[in-house]
């Protein structure tokens, strides 16, 4: 699979990729980050989803449905056409 603008940006820009992962664990661990991880692992379990699967849990139109996990994955991002 070939990779996305972004993928190859932050190869290429290794400082870049530093920041970035510092400003995406900031938003992680922001109190609405946890509650919808939390949700969706609440859901994995109602659904009876095994640890491991190709399946998620994912927030979709304000409800939580079970999907194919590459489909969850940024939904395309720079690959899509």
């Amino acid at each position: 699979m070939a990779l996305g603008k972004t993928a190859k940006y932050y190869r290429e820009n290794p400082e870049a990729r530093i920041k970035h992962r510092e400003t995406s664990k900031k938003a992680a661990a922001k109190p609405d980050a946890k509650k919808k991880r939390a949700e969706a692992n609440k859901a994995r379990k109602e659904l009876g989803i095994p640890k491991g699967s190709n399946i998620d849990a994912s927030h979709k139109g304000g409800k939580i449905v079970k999907e194919h996990r590459s489909k969850n994955r940024a939904r395309g991002g720079a690959l899509k056409k």
